[in-house]
């Protein structure tokens, strides 16, 4: 699992462009973390876990770790999905080759790219399970995505949608839902003709809400927030986990959704989050994104019984009906006082590990 974060000044919550003085000796800790695209952004990556205490304790040692190195250099952490203060355009970009050449090459895209993502990976034995798992998961992607919304405010100001991120990230052109293929030879042929178009310089900018990872041997789900607590993110692991072992286990390849269809959950996810409404993947319809997730719930219960997850998952989705998702927390944060200091605030409290 990856996660995504800010780094903001200690004294008045604006982005702070000190990733390289924050990573420089973080080897020390044994936890892999990394610089992103962005000179006010870092990143950590667990190790392979096979349930879900172990990537807790992982997720919670490297977040850790980046908390005490930040404090360092009068920096905090910061999980959203874009920041709330002092967003500065163009992006001051990491110096790293690759990261100039796709300025070069994509232009104004990367202006504005202060956004955060958690990504999942799942180990699958081949790229034939992979592709058979991608299109299982293709209907799930909005409730994903409502499920993990965290990033209402973008330039000083509430956006109206529960996940800006989703909709900043939407204008690359080889980001969204992916195709529903038939067979991992159909995908790598869209692969290549999507390189050689030029719209993405290499396997690695597939940027697919799930993608066959170009670096590990995993399906890689992209299409959430990063997570505002390490149990969010532990939940959104054990039900991606859920999804892909259903799947496997039905053996029966699920009917397409129409890309139209889809596109529009999308969105509707990305601006209602949990507190809206979604569109069902079976009927096409309007409906509370809450009764979508009840619904996901069930049909992956065998498998989240199996792994032991069931009570872990059904708790911490009670949790998030409860108190909203990261970015209802966010509005109400702001609500309180009408200062977005206080939501940067918010997020640093809430980013650091129980």
């Amino acid at each position: 699992m990856e996660e995504e974060f800010v780094l903001v000044e200690a004294s008045t919550g604006h982005l702070a462009n000190r990733a390289r003085e924050v990573l420089t000796g973080a080897d020390r800790y044994e936890v892999d973390l990394q610089p992103e695209i962005a000179q006010y952004q870092v990143e950590s990556a667990s190790g392979i876990c096979t349930d879900m205490t172990t990537l807790r304790d992982e997720l919670a040692v490297a977040r850790r770790a980046l908390i005490e190195r930040a404090a360092r250099h009068d920096a905090r952490l910061a999980a959203t999905g874009t920041p709330v203060l002092g967003l500065t355009m163009p992006t001051p970009l990491t110096d790293s080759p690759r990261y100039h050449r796709m300025a070069q090459e994509m232009g104004a895209l990367t202006n504005d790219l202060a956004i955060c993502g958690c990504h999942v990976h799942i180990g699958l034995p081949d790229d034939e399970s992979k592709i058979f798992v991608s299109n299982h998961l293709r209907p799930w992607l909005p409730t994903l995505l409502a499920l993990g919304a965290n990033s209402p405010y973008w330039l000083d100001g509430d956006t109206g949608y529960a996940s800006w991120r989703y909709v900043v990230w939407n204008r690359w052109p080889t980001s969204g839902p992916p195709p529903h293929f038939d067979s991992a030879a159909e995908y790598h042929a869209a692969r290549e003709e999507i390189v050689a178009s030029g719209a993405a310089m290499d396997a690695g900018m597939l940027y697919w809400d799930v993608r066959l990872s170009a670096r590990h041997p995993t399906l890689e789900l992209r299409v959430s927030d990063v997570a505002p607590t390490v149990e969010e993110a532990v939940l959104m692991a054990a039900l991606v986990r859920a999804i892909a072992s259903t799947a496997l286990s039905s053996g029966v390849a699920p009917a397409p959704i129409p890309p139209h269809l889809l596109k529009v959950a999308m969105w509707r996810a990305a601006r209602d989050g949990l507190e809206g409404f979604g569109i069902d993947p079976v009927t096409g319809a309007p409906t509370p994104a809450p009764t979508i997730a009840a619904s996901l719930l069930r049909w992956v219960r065998p498998a989240l019984e199996f792994a032991g997850d069931y009570e872990m998952v059904s708790e911490g989705l009670d949790r998030l009906l409860l108190d909203g998702t990261g970015a209802a927390r966010q509005r109400r944060a702001f609500a309180r006082r009408g200062r977005l200091d206080d939501v940067v605030g918010f997020l640093v409290a809430q980013t650091t590990p129980a």
